[in-house]
């Protein structure tokens, strides 16, 4: 008896332990807990990987705000291995690389505002800074035999013309500069003439290019003038560096001229280097689309194209193991393209080249060891899943689900290491081995979710009225209780050419908060979003706002009809182009209670000059604002030529300096509704570009979402 009472008594702890251990629902400073793994690199060998953790941390300057910091962790590609931490300076560290004999580390830190080299020794010791170079050091790569890395560095213009390294003919650009009123760039080379304001023309020249170096001025002449936060008249390029790891020496260029370079690659033995980049010597860099794929000697030396056409893109080059083939993805020029993955012999040319038909983008290319397989990662259908493709075959099989998103992998035989996002958990490190592809779970970081009730999602799907299927997620409120009303939240991505799903991170905090706060949400993939292919890429392509509004609102009218969501509460919001589809949608639907745009572009014509992603304008659009035709589809496109229709109360974000949408096209919606009495809100957050929500600052990201769901609840309640 006695025992029997025990057993009772034991299974009552044990199932109430178990129904408490996901009590609490996501709070919104739980964002300030999440870790993010990422830049996965191992040994080759394959015994030990290499990768960095993310997180946020308070600022040691300032109670109230926080910071991000990286540092690298090593793990053993055993099973149940445990994450060791390598680094833990307040500088943090990142992209880590072994070394060929997998002894030592290369990364990067930042150095007085400048990215710079470490080296870091299994052995011990302190990590060991290796460049102090004057333009930083970026992205490393070892070479085969371990006494070389190679890297990255920006170099402005007025630095190349003066350097005697990188420039010692001290040439200038070829293509112009488009200066009105000089025919060639002779202007731009070093004068020692004085200046002088009350001078000769050629000392007010002197006087007015000084004033533009002390940022008294900025002069444009570029077609390309605005960064992410700023306008900015400097010409920049990236290229590519060496440094003796043995002998410590100065590093050298190996790549030189007035243009930019993407990658750079050894080939196996050494001897050579493949490059990606544009080199065009009659066209503006702002203005020359095509890329090549190039190669060098290991010194820089017999610098040739091996891929390139006009109107067409070469990217991504990744070499076999043996130095045979050379894979790459080649594409239109255009924004609304999915680049082709194809194979090439290293030594051959375009008439050698083998496509493998695969209409999703691609990332990440890696070759197995024995050259009959090419690993990748790829949007698809709401996930970012892992692809094995069978060269000789040309089959193509998924290794993961697109219910999850693989963020980041390296492969070495048959062990895969790669990161991880998915509902339950925003970001982990995992281990498959090819053989059985099992999983293994090899990290804990984000294991506070373990305490926390997460809301699921489910999809669904519809057809659209072009035949096309249309995904969508519902997410029921973290309590729901059946019988009950609750108020829905239609959330959509951007891009326009985005893709969410159960394997995008960016949203995870974001759904749960409002799913805790008892919202519902539904949110979908439009015509426009990547993922499902080129058709369904350019389905949007003249049709920003009535196309996609159907598809989104279709996925609406769905999730109401599943009958818990109370239609009188609904509510709307979206970043970036779905801040555009937010506005479209307010201006000719008013069943929503209250709604939200962020950092959106409302008027395609000003976004023409004022946003630094123009060239969305026409690739989509085919033209300019100035064309007759084009203009009527812009002016037809805008939701700002709706606003008398908006009278649903409105809240408008944006960041002070973000320049990839602009910011006027905001503050004209802003304040065309408050002259027509409407219910709107402007809110800026001062220093914040486009990406505050991802990547900005802490407590920006932390005032923007509790102003959206205080907003919200001012007519939720009423």
């Amino acid at each position: 008896m006695k025992k029997s009472i025990f057993l009772v008594v034991c299974l009552l702890f044990i199932q109430n332990t178990f129904s408490q251990k996901n009590t609490s629902s996501i709070e919104l400073t739980d964002l300030l807990k999440i870790k993010t793994v990422g830049n996965v690199n191992l040994t080759k060998d394959g015994s030990k990987a290499v990768f960095t953790v993310t997180s946020i941390e308070k600022d040691e300057k300032s109670e109230l705000d926080y910071k991000y910091r990286s540092q690298i962790f090593m793990i053993s590609s055993a099973v149940n291995a445990k994450p060791l931490q390598l680094t833990s300076s307040k500088e943090g560290a990142s992209k880590p690389v072994w070394s060929p004999n997998g002894k030592q580390l290369v990364f990067t830190r930042m150095v007085e505002d400048k990215s710079q080299l470490f080296l870091l020794s299994l052995d011990g010791g302190e990590a060991r800074q290796i460049t102090k170079f004057k333009y930083g050091a970026a992205n490393p790569k070892w070479s085969p035999d371990g006494t070389k890395i190679l890297f990255s560095a920006v170099v402005q213009l007025r630095e190349m013309i003066k350097d005697s390294v990188l420039n010692p003919s001290r040439n200038i650009p070829t293509w112009s500069l488009e200066k009105p009123g000089f025919e060639t760039n002779d202007y731009i080379k070093p004068s020692k003439v004085k200046a002088n304001p009350d001078g000769t023309l050629d000392e007010i020249r002197a006087y007015l290019n000084q004033n533009a170096l002390d940022k008294k001025a900025i002069v444009l002449n570029k077609l390309n003038f605005q960064s992410e936060s700023n306008i900015s008249s400097d010409i920049s390029f990236n290229h590519f560096f060496e440094i003796n790891v043995v002998n410590a020496t100065e590093p050298i260029a190996l790549t030189q001229g007035f243009y930019s370079f993407n990658s750079a690659e050894y080939t196996p033995d050494g001897k050579k280097i493949i490059y990606s980049g544009s080199v065009d010597a009659s066209t503006n860099q702002d203005r020359a689309l095509a890329t090549q794929l190039f190669q060098s000697n290991a010194d820089g030396s017999n610098f040739r194209m091996i891929l390139g056409e006009e109107g067409k893109q070469y990217t991504s080059p990744k070499i076999s193991p043996s130095g045979k083939w050379l894979a790459f993805q080649t594409s239109t020029t255009s924004f609304i393209d999915v680049p082709v993955l194809c194979i090439m012999p290293l030594n051959g040319s375009s008439k050698d080249i083998i496509q493998f038909p695969y209409d999703r983008n691609k990332s990440n290319l890696v070759w197995s060891k024995d050259e009959t397989n090419l690993y990748f990662t790829s949007q698809s259908n709401g996930g970012s899943i892992l692809n094995q493709l069978h060269i000789k075959s040309k089959k193509i099989t998924p290794l993961t689900s697109n219910e999850a998103g693989i963020t980041s992998f390296d492969l070495v035989d048959k062990t895969v290491i790669y990161t991880k996002t998915q509902i339950s958990n925003p970001s982990e490190l995992f281990m498959m081995s090819l053989s059985d592809k099992k999983e293994h779970a090899m990290s804990n970081f984000n294991d506070w979710v373990q305490s926390k009730k997460i809301a699921s999602a489910v999809k669904e799907s519809f057809v659209n009225e072009l035949g096309m299927t249309v995904e969508y997620w519902i997410m029921k409120p973290t309590n729901f209780q059946e019988g009950k009303k609750y108020p829905l939240l239609l959330e959509m991505h951007g891009g326009p050419s985005a893709m969410w799903g159960t394997g995008e991170e960016s949203m995870w905090h974001e759904f749960q908060y409002f799913c805790a706060k008892g919202y519902g949400i539904v949110y979908a993939n439009p015509r426009g979003s990547g993922g499902y292919g080129v058709d369904f890429l350019r389905a949007n392509k003249n049709d920003w706002g009535k196309g996609p509004a159907s598809d989104v609102l279709t996925a609406l009218d769905k999730t109401v009809a599943k009958g818990w969501a109370d239609t009188s509460k609904l509510v709307i919001t979206g970043g970036s182009y779905a801040g555009y589809l937010t506005t479209w949608i307010i201006s000719h639907d008013n069943r929503f209670k209250a709604a939200c745009a962020q950092r959106g572009v409302y008027d395609l014509n000003t976004f023409f000059g004022e946003g630094n992603a123009w060239r969305l304008v026409p690739n989509y659009f085919g033209g300019y604002p100035w064309e007759p035709k084009v203009k009527e589809i812009l002016t037809r496109e805008s939701p700002f030529s709706y606003v008398e229709n908006i009278t649903t109360p409105l809240i408008i974000f944006h960041g002070g300096n973000d320049r990839r949408t602009g910011f006027v096209q905001g503050e004209m919606m802003y304040r065309s509704l408050k002259v027509l009495g409407r219910p709107v809100e402007y809110v800026v957050h001062p220093g914040a570009t486009h990406e505050i929500t991802r990547s900005g600052d802490n407590r920006q990201r932390l005032d923007q979402m509790l102003r959206t769901y205080e907003f919200f609840e001012r007519y939720l309640n009423q």
